[in-house]
């Protein structure tokens, strides 16, 4: 009964890490393109996968300890020996592995994309402020910093 609970949880899991890795790859898209409306509702499904992700993590981290197995691979391969579906849970434990591997990977891409925006923004607010004074070239072509800029409202 246990692995068979488990191995429909891994079934399900595996089905969300899918939606998941579609919905980065989205977002990695949208953010290229700054697609703000895609965003918020990538965001919005992303919390839900998570959310399921999470619960059913925690729901197989019960079963196995039910069983006064540990919560991890190893505990995983204590059941599969004792199982008719050993291969089955081993199998669908890696592809969700590789999975929720991918997927954080690709979010860690994400990421970096929207820090590089971040400071792009920054870098342009500042300038636009009169805060920070971009470099420019003079007529040696070497880059020089101009002395005192003013806000481009003030201009």
């Amino acid at each position: 009964m246990n692995d068979t609970t488990l191995l429909h949880l891994f079934s399900e899991d595996i089905g969300h890490a899918e939606q998941l890795l579609e919905l980065l790859e989205s977002e990695t898209q949208a953010l290229t393109s700054q697609d703000l409306t895609s965003l918020e509702t990538i965001l919005t499904s992303k919390q839900t996968l998570l959310a399921l992700l999470d619960q059913h993590g925690r729901a197989r981290s019960r079963v196995l300890v039910s069983l006064n197995l540990s919560a991890d691979r190893a505990g995983l391969q204590a059941l599969a020996k004792a199982s008719a579906q050993g291969e089955e849970l081993l199998a669908a434990g890696d592809r969700l592995s590789a999975l929720l591997r991918e997927c954080q990977d690709t979010n860690l891409r994400n990421g970096r994309l929207i820090r590089a925006s971040q400071t792009s923004v920054t870098k342009l607010l500042g300038i636009l402020r009169g805060a920070e004074v971009p470099n420019l070239y003079n007529n040696r072509g070497a880059t020089s910093r101009v002395g005192y800029q003013r806000p481009l409202s003030q201009a």
